[in-house]
């Protein structure tokens, strides 16, 4: 059973000076969700974060949220908190009062917040950390004070805006596990903004895919990866070869004047098309048993798989496996039809995508 809707964006809008960052966006996020805005920078997944958050009013269009329209309603009025890359702690106070500020504003009893106190520092795995001063933690704890901070005012949605920018790979990659641990057991809807194409695909129900103010794909990590919707979701996510292509006619397709068996349907006869094929499901294979024939040019070794460029006429194809071919040496292309995705030909890098299926 699909969850509720909480939050509607309907037909927002918002320009500074000539610069037009969101164009009558439309989105929902659901109750409980992860939800994720994903691009490139300027392209107005902060934006919509800082709108939704009320730190900043859209020029046209509302929110609704929970039910209620809540476009001109002030941010300490609305039932969300948000975490910011800058962590925003207040260095001169110590643990306890920082995860405080926001229920003495609220004039909650003593008893409430000590008890509320604890149960953050407990959920973020910071037991005893009470009396502490801010600017004694590492990067990683100070991130983990800022959630606490945030959780304890029991909002219905989590606002995390880039929160794990400022941390090393490692830290971040913990903090990832962290952020989905929290959202399971806190039972509340999370909004995530982030240019990191591994985050997101780690850690989201939902990706929203951003540029130039515009939609660009709505859908689970899955599809996102395996069927991007254009050429530009393609090539943000993951590593990609990219094809201008030709579809001959159902499931067979021209790329580079080499026909590929291909499943796809539905796009019409000698219609130009773009092609996504992952680096990860190019086959090598003897000279004589590919498709396509090409030359290795280089080589480097990844850890998990080798990534090899292959020379096949003027293009160079990206392969990651692992098993490694010696630059210099020639091979053979296969790729499974399924693995061929076929995406219609975009006017536009910015051609909108509308709301995902309900």
């Amino acid at each position: 059973m699909a969850k509720d809707k909480l939050i509607d964006f309907v037909n927002i809008s918002k320009s500074f000076g000539d610069n037009v960052v969101l164009d009558r966006l439309n989105l929902y996020i659901r109750e409980n969700e992860f939800l994720t805005l994903l691009g490139p920078s300027g392209c107005g997944k902060t934006t919509m974060l800082r709108i939704l958050g009320g730190f900043e009013a859209p020029d046209s269009g509302k929110i609704i949220f929970d039910g209620q329209d809540i476009t001109s309603l002030p941010a300490n009025q609305r039932a969300l908190n948000t975490v910011f890359q800058k962590y925003a702690l207040f260095t001169h106070m110590t643990i306890a009062e920082n995860i405080a500020f926001g229920l003495k504003i609220k004039k909650k009893s003593k008893a409430y917040i000590d008890d509320k106190i604890k149960y953050a520092l407990k959920l973020v795995n910071l037991d005893g950390f009470e009396n502490r001063r801010a600017d004694s933690l590492s990067g990683g704890q100070q991130q983990r004070i800022a959630i606490a901070r945030a959780i304890v005012n029991e909002p219905k949605v989590l606002l995390l805006d880039e929160p794990l920018g400022a941390l090393d790979l490692k830290l971040r990659q913990d903090m990832q596990y962290e952020l989905i641990r929290l959202k399971n057991e806190l039972g509340i809807t999370f909004v995530y903004v982030t240019h990191d194409q591994e985050e997101a695909l780690t850690m989201s129900d939902t990706i929203v895919v951003m540029n130039q103010g515009i939609i660009q794909q709505i859908g689970t990590p899955e599809d996102i990866y395996n069927e991007p919707k254009n050429a530009f979701v393609a090539d943000f996510i993951g590593d990609s070869n990219l094809f201008e292509a030709t579809m001959i006619r159902d499931e067979l397709v021209s790329i580079d004047g080499t026909r590929f068996p291909c499943v796809d349907t539905g796009f019409g006869e000698n219609m130009p098309v773009d092609v996504v094929i992952r680096p990860e499901d190019v086959v090598l294979v003897p000279p004589e048993e590919g498709i396509v024939k090409g030359i290795v040019t280089s080589l480097i070794f990844k850890g998990v798989h080798y990534e090899m460029d292959v020379a096949v006429g003027d293009r160079e194809w990206l392969v990651h496996s692992t098993v490694m071919e010696p630059v210099g040496k020639e091979v053979g292309i296969q790729v499974i039809p399924f693995n061929i995705q076929i995406m219609k030909k975009s006017s536009s890098s910015d051609e909108e995508v509308m709301k995902k299926d309900e």
